[in-house]
């Protein structure tokens, strides 16, 4: 059996790798599937590559929100089900970091055409993954206060 820490880093790599180290195949294929498709219908790879270009507006343009609004919680679940598939998650609400970082990443997609960070428009890729920060922080600090109330 993979350790956590690999069956994570799989599941960054691409959802559903992880739940293949872990032996979990019709979960890992489901997963599969369900990013190629959010990925093929929110247009994803072309808006990547329009972000690393420059070209955001473009990428907003490109983008079908529609769709990619599903892309972090499908990302996020299969990362936490893959960590906790291997061993992890034993402890208590290990599960809040994960969950407040696919809903403040999930907000950062749809707030990602208007929003200005120093008034630089950063689009549907940037944006986001600039909102992990905050959504794991929130989820830590949560996690924290969370077993400190519950586990005394």
């Amino acid at each position: 059996m993979a350790s956590k820490k690999e069956t994570l880093l799989w599941s960054i790599a691409l959802p559903g790798f992880g739940q293949f180290l872990n032996r979990k195949y019709i979960k890992g294929i489901v997963l599969i599937f369900l990013e190629f498709l959010v990925n093929v219908q929110g247009n994803f790879n072309e808006v990547i590559l329009l972000s690393f270009h420059g070209g955001i507006e473009k990428a907003i343009q490109q983008t079908d929100y529609q769709w990619l609004m599903f892309y972090p919680c499908l990302y996020f679940f299969a990362m936490w089900d893959a960590y906790k598939d291997a061993g992890g998650g034993k402890s208590p609400f290990v599960f809040l970091p994960f969950v407040f970082s696919a809903y403040f990443v999930t907000v950062g997609t749809i707030y990602s055409s208007k929003l200005t960070l120093f008034g630089v428009l950063l689009g549907p890729i940037w944006f986001p993954i600039l909102s992990i920060i905050p959504g794991l922080l929130v989820g830590l600090l949560l996690q924290r206060i969370m077993r400190k109330m519950f586990t005394n």
